[in-house]
């Protein structure tokens, strides 16, 4: 039997902003009685729930802050793709100690493999252990900081991608720079050195970023920063997208038995 909540203690929980406790304590009300629970820990039981409720919304409006795919966690990876990765080295990155230590991690590969995938896996692991995270496209970042420099609020966006844990930076070198983008680069680069944590995802291996720079000399200072503290996860195989396709219910839910029509019972004059 569901226990019955009175109205006054509704009314003390909504009144210390802890109404959603609401939504589960008849059924521990009803755990409590039938385990002979002591008062100490049906309160911690409760609080437990309401700690945990909070815990998983807080990292829910995290990664919706951090503009994190909420479909690319790491639990939904399909090990099954023929995807090849140092997976000892995935782990090491899933376990956030280079964010400890403020390092930093590319994942190179071709087209399709999986690699904004996996930088966004890391994200969400990040977003739960209540890290600060930012995911970007590089091209997009470097458009948001090129018109921040007409409104004069170049200096504030700048400070948005040093300021988070864990920036994440999709397609990075995918097209040249010109001279506002490289000297951009450069900056994000150098003042997140040591100091901050980076993934960056590209289709060219760091050794090829290079050419990509409009200014020769900063795209070496930048470039020699961040190889020096990174961890270089390099992915191959095939394309990992199709396995993210959109499938027809019927292709996910077990197929229904046709209904079989029952033959009509005849009545009136027709019946014998």
């Amino acid at each position: 039997m569901q226990e019955i909540i009175s109205q006054d203690v509704k009314t003390v929980l909504r009144r210390l902003k802890l109404g959603r406790m609401l939504d589960t304590l008849p059924e521990r009300l009803t755990l409590a009685r039938q385990q002979q629970m002591t008062h100490q820990d049906f309160l911690l039981l409760t609080l437990s729930d309401e700690a945990s409720r909070r815990d998983g919304q807080a990292t829910t409006i995290r990664a919706q802050r951090a503009r994190l795919d909420p479909a690319m966690c790491l639990e939904r990876w399909d090990d099954s793709a023929n995807i090849h990765y140092d997976k000892t080295l995935l782990n090491e990155l899933a376990s956030l100690r280079f964010i400890e230590t403020c390092a930093h991690a590319t994942i190179v590969g071709p087209v399709g493999v999986g690699k904004t995938f996996l930088a966004h896996a890391i994200g969400h692991i990040a977003c739960r252990r209540g890290y600060s995270v930012l995911a970007l496209r590089a091209d997009q970042m470097l458009k948001n900081l090129k018109h921040a420099r007409f409104d004069n609020s170049h200096e504030a966006e700048l400070r948005k991608l040093i300021a988070v844990d864990l920036l994440i930076v999709d397609d990075f070198a995918l097209d040249g720079m010109d001279a506002t983008e490289s000297r951009d680069t450069y900056e994000l680069l150098t003042e997140r050195h040591r100091a901050g944590s980076m993934i960056v995802t590209s289709n060219r291996g760091p050794d090829e970023w290079l050419a990509t720079f409009a200014d020769p000399v900063r795209a070496q200072s930048a470039i020699d920063r961040f190889t020096s503290n990174s961890y270089d996860l390099v992915v191959e195989g095939e394309s990992y997208r199709p396995r993210m396709k959109p499938k027809r219910a019927a292709e996910t839910e077990p197929a229904q038995p046709m209904a079989t029509a029952k033959p009509r019972r005849r009545t009136g004059q027709n019946q014998r």
